[in-house]
């Protein structure tokens, strides 16, 4: 038997419909936001993740699934491409190919998947799916502004309340511009000298190719070193600090609670200034939900123009597990269960099947209806429609086709009425 591949799965029903509730609520969070779904190649050039993500990265590094190209025209031959590991780099390429600066302040928002060859564990997938948005554009639009670092988080405490995300917590952190980040960096290297033998082989390297992301290891037994290390708020400039003490009090205003975290850096080369993280306690260890932070000078990096930037990436697949319990209730129950009795009651339980779907609700939305088979028995139409959950089973017999009359059943509470057949999409979208 052939099955999924390691690190990848299936999305199976009702857990699909939990998804598809996730999503609705993000798109509808994200218009009231006035941003817009921009849409990359799952595939880019491996270039752009090297000099927009960072050579050192463990992204880059370790995890991207990448190929050379062996398309059949000339110069396709020879190119190293990558399935994309996150969409910040993609979505930057865009904006710089498409001269969206003409466009003044860029609000785009994207849903899909991405690719990291790492090590399959709870919520964490070689193909894993995020929901992403990226707020950029020249400063003269407002783009490096501390009120657009506010906006974002937060959108995001509306959208982790609108899903249903109850006890979430954010980290908030600011990493410095270039300069504050160099002197970090020279500090950091500095105090690690002594003791980074003691430390695991990634920050043995980390210590040597880029100092900052040893704060981002997660092995237990070095913890106690980390915690001895500099923080970057003493290097941060006049510039940095006043940026983020505004964050913070736009936050304060808007009642959106945070706490401080000195040692949140995030995993990306590209990230300035603001940094964040969202948690959530039934993830274990691995508790983030989703991070972001400001990344002002990644354009420049990509050959684009000056247009400062902050987003963020939520990993669905992790904000699905959080919500897993409500699987069952999120998925799509019949209103009505159609049950054909006898021959030729499959063409008349049809039409009124589609008669019901077709039905104005009022509000946008049809009925969900469900057929049964003339060759069942009644007991077993009961059976199906309980088993699927339906509010409603639906008798069509061919004394209720020439009657224009239909029993209509309410199966949680056993009320049974004769409805006419004009009355019926109605009856059954009221209750």
């Amino acid at each position: 038997m052939i099955k999924a591949v390691r690190g990848t799965r299936d999305l199976l029903p009702p857990d699909t419909a939990l998804w598809n509730f996730v999503e609705s609520v993000v798109r509808e969070v994200f218009r009231a936001y006035n941003f817009q779904e921009i849409r990359t190649p799952i595939f880019e050039s491996t270039e752009l993740f090297a000099r927009g993500v960072g050579e050192d990265t463990d992204i880059v590094s370790k995890e991207m699934f990448t190929w050379e190209d062996r398309g059949r025209a000339e110069s396709d031959k020879g190119q190293s491409l990558t399935l994309r590991p996150e969409n910040t780099a993609g979505v930057v390429r865009a904006y710089i190919e498409h001269q969206l600066e003409k466009r003044g302040l860029n609000k785009l928002f994207y849903i899909g998947p991405q690719f990291r060859r790492e090590r399959p564990q709870k919520g964490r997938y070689r193909q894993f799916f995020q929901i992403g948005a990226e707020v950029i554009g020249p400063k003269s639009a407002g783009s490096e502004s501390p009120a657009r670092d506010a906006e974002i988080l937060e959108l995001l405490a509306t959208l982790l309340d609108r899903v249903g995300i109850t006890g979430w917590t954010v980290e908030l952190n600011s990493v410095g511009c270039p300069a504050d980040r160099a002197r970090f960096n020279e500090a950091l290297r500095a105090a690690l000298e002594p003791v980074v033998d003691k430390m695991c082989a990634d920050c043995q390297r980390r210590a040597v190719t880029n100092p900052l992301r040893v704060l981002d290891c997660k092995v237990p037994e070095d913890q106690p070193i980390i915690e001895t290390l500099p923080h970057i708020s003493q290097f941060l400039d006049e510039g940095c600090r006043t940026h983020f003490d505004e964050v913070q009090q736009i936050l304060q205003s808007v009642g959106v609670p945070f706490k401080l975290n000195d040692r949140l850096v995030r995993g990306l080369d590209y990230y300035t200034r603001t940094a964040f993280e969202f948690t959530h306690g039934a993830l274990g260890a691995q508790n983030a939900i989703l991070g972001g932070g400001r990344y002002d000078g990644l354009s420049e990096a990509l050959g684009g123009p000056a247009a400062p930037g902050i987003g963020f990436a939520i990993g669905e697949d992790r904000l699905v597990l959080s919500l897993a319990n409500s699987a069952e209730d999120a998925a799509p129950k019949p209103d009505v269960y159609i049950a054909p009795l006898g021959a030729g009651m499959n063409r008349e339980a049809a039409r009124l099947a589609r008669e019901l779907r077709r039905a104005n609700q009022g509000d946008g939305k049809s009925l969900v209806v469900e057929l049964g088979d003339e060759s069942f028995r009644l007991k077993k139409s009961f059976e199906a429609a309980d088993k699927l959950k339906s509010r409603y089973i639906l008798i069509v017999g061919e004394n209720e086709v020439k009657a224009a009359a239909f029993a209509l059943k309410n199966l949680a509470t056993g009320e049974q009425v004769t409805v006419p057949r004009a009355e019926l999409a109605e009856r059954i979208a009221q209750s």
